[in-house]
């Protein structure tokens, strides 16, 4: 039976409600939750625009692309259409200023009564006016400065060069345009970011999940309690951190089907690994293929820490337990011998008694632990927290 969630308490009043979002420039989880914050906002306030430092033009989704924006002139410049904007970091605060002059201008001509900005980067430094509040959905602490500086410094001089030069002066605007000055409430999109949140800013936050479709992913209803298919899935990109290459050592020690939904900068390192074992890439997947993947296979491998990790929920939505890491967002998503099972270290030897000890026939256990995510149930939280800050 499906979690009842109630249905969001009426608005005390209608508000003007503005948003801000790093940029637009492709769709990942961060525009799945922009896009939900603007189809809440419609439906219960009144949306009073979109500013983001960023914009390709390129469509995003349709509540994104119905939405009129308003652009940095930073991001008006003409490398800052191309990846190359994540080497234009010592300008993001510069772009945050540009865009808080643009709110204050909107805002004399028309008030807003609050501010909600969905950041992994810089737009949480988006200064809302005076006597506005400010609620920043906080995905992470911008991972390049704060924890895979590294990772992220691989395969650019630039990029390395770079974060070497402005990695501690960026650390500290970043503290300043997280603080108590700039940002009245920040909400985790998980305990893990809630806890990257206290360490990087030392300000505490409420943990609201990001919506899942669970209206959309959901079981095969003729297959409920069938056995699936002996194989297993990988969905997400194919870059360095997704540690996908674990999946695929495992699979070709077990001489075990593997298939692989997603593309990426390893895509050709990956495919060489995978030389003569049962991986099969599918590349990028429109939505009802990946339902039905989700829907076939054994169990979704999810080598990598994230943040939350939205596949790990789709998969459940869809009935199909998941072997994760024990880091990150997972923790948050995945029950141990219920709906999947954990796995400590980045190794083989680690994972491959994972995916054996991982739970059978428990469809309906993982459908009922994903409905806690739903689009209803981040709606209701939401819109909780709009009535709260805005009295």
């Amino acid at each position: 039976m499906p979690i009842p969630f109630p249905n969001p308490a009426p608005a005390s009043r209608r508000l003007r409600v503005a948003l801000g979002h790093d940029w637009l420039c492709g769709y990942r989880g961060g525009e799945g939750v922009l896009e939900r914050l603007i189809r809440v906002v419609r439906a219960h306030h009144e949306l009073a625009g979109l500013y983001v430092m960023f914009d390709d033009q390129r469509p995003v989704a349709p509540a994104i692309d119905a939405t009129e924006r308003t652009v940095s002139g930073v991001g008006r410049w003409p490398m800052a259409s191309t990846k190359l904007r994540r080497h234009l970091l010592p300008f993001y605060p510069k772009a945050t200023r540009q865009l808080s002059r643009a709110l204050l201008r909107d805002h004399e001509s028309r008030p807003i009564d609050v501010l909600i900005t969905s950041s992994s980067a810089a737009i949480k430094g988006l200064r809302a006016p005076q006597g506005v509040p400010h609620l920043c959905y906080c995905h992470t602490p911008p991972r390049y400065v704060w924890s895979q500086t590294k990772e992220y410094e691989q395969g650019s001089l630039v990029r390395r060069l770079g974060l070497r030069v402005f990695r501690k002066s960026y650390q500290r605007w970043d503290q300043v345009s997280s603080s108590a000055d700039y940002v009245t409430r920040l909400i985790a999109n998980s305990q893990h970011t809630a806890e990257e949140i206290t360490r990087c800013y030392e300000r505490s936050a409420k943990v609201i999940h990001p919506p899942v479709r669970t209206d959309f992913f959901t079981p095969a209803v003729e297959k409920m309690g069938d056995a699936r298919e002996d194989a297993w899935l990988y969905v997400g990109a194919l870059e360095p951190y997704k540690r996908v290459d674990l999946a695929i050592a495992a699979a070709k020690k077990l001489n075990q089907r593997l298939i692989i939904v997603g593309d990426g900068s390893e895509l050709h390192r990956l495919l060489n690994l995978a030389r003569g074992t049962r991986t099969q890439f599918l590349g990028r997947v429109d939505d009802f293929t990946l339902r039905e993947q989700y829907r076939k296979a054994r169990l979704l491998i999810f080598p990598q820490v994230e943040d939350f990790g939205i596949t790990a929920v789709e998969a459940q939505a869809c009935g199909m337990p998941v072997v994760a890491r024990r880091a990150g967002g997972a923790l948050d998503s995945v029950v141990e011998g219920q709906t999947g099972t954990f796995f400590d270290d980045p190794a083989i030897d680690s994972l491959i008694p994972a995916t054996i000890r991982c739970p059978r026939r428990v469809d309906a256990a993982c459908r009922l632990n994903a409905e806690r995510f739903s689009e209803q149930a981040f709606d209701a939280a939401i819109l909780a927290e709009i009535d709260s800050i805005s009295h």
